[in-house]
């Protein structure tokens, strides 16, 4: 009586989750635009804290508040980061990559997943750097004016790192549009009309309503997450937070579902 023995080969290409983060990885290293962007978003931010820093002159009658105005280069570096966003999903489109990459990965959400891990971690280190330096930088012209303050005091780094927590989930906000929307002048078109552009037009309307609704707007919520003290009607920095990461929540779940119901 003879035995049969099974032998059952393990591919050493077996597909894994930290594979496919790898490979993202790699492609956005690789990308002359990452390192394009990251720097615009960093090199604005500190030089123009440092020029609105130099520049300052107090007003008594002015309510500044000390981290906005020493990061006000972040609105520039906002939309680098939301660029950078829009070329990891959208530019695969734009490139013909993406048919490679869905028959490396046949079940496509991985690679979304994936390719927001890498960019929020990648953009997340990035800020973290750039904020909590420009800050102190900033603060070498406003000591003994009103805007004096360290990373010691009472929300101040609280706000320093709420500034890049709310540029960072807009940036995964813009990346999910960029998925679904396989165009990049579509997706940047729809970052800036959308929410830029929207929201600034809708504050010409004479309605308190439509005022409190444009609040939880991604924009507006990630204003209060950079304040130290937010203005009366003004999201909290954790109700901004939530908001944010509902928009984010959104942004994919929509990306998610076009990926899996339309072709590559």
């Amino acid at each position: 009586m003879s035995t049969a023995t099974t032998t059952t080969l393990t591919s050493p290409y077996r597909l894994t989750s930290r594979g496919i983060l790898r490979s993202e990885w790699h492609k956005l290293w690789t990308l002359r635009s990452t390192w394009i962007m990251l720097g615009l978003a960093s090199v604005f931010t500190v030089i123009l804290g440092m020029i609105v820093a130099a520049t300052y002159t107090p007003n008594p009658a002015d309510e500044i508040d000390p981290v906005t105005y020493a990061l006000l280069g972040t609105q520039i570096g906002q939309v680098a980061i939301a660029v950078l966003g829009i070329l990891i999903t959208a530019g695969e489109y734009s490139t013909g990559m993406v048919r490679a990459t869905m028959a490396a990965v046949p079940r496509r959400l991985p690679v979304l997943w994936a390719k927001t891990a890498v960019f929020g971690t990648v953009a997340l280190g990035t800020l973290l750097v750039t904020n909590f330096l420009t800050f102190p930088l900033a603060q070498l012209f406003l000591g003994g004016t009103d805007l004096e303050a360290s990373l010691g005091d009472p929300g101040i780094a609280r706000a320093v790192a709420g500034s890049v927590a709310g540029t960072v989930l807009i940036g995964v906000i813009v990346l999910g549009l960029g998925s679904a929307l396989r165009s990049i002048p579509g997706a940047i078109g729809a970052y800036v009309g959308g929410l830029i552009l929207l929201p600034q037009l809708a504050l010409m309307i004479p309605n308190d309503t439509v005022h409190d609704v444009l609040g939880y707007f991604p924009l507006p919520a990630s204003e209060s997450l950079a304040a130290v003290h937010t203005a009366s009607g003004d999201l909290s920095p954790g109700a901004g937070l939530l908001t944010l990461c509902a928009w984010a929540v959104a942004s994919l779940a929509a990306a998610a579902y076009l990926l899996k119901r339309r072709d590559v």
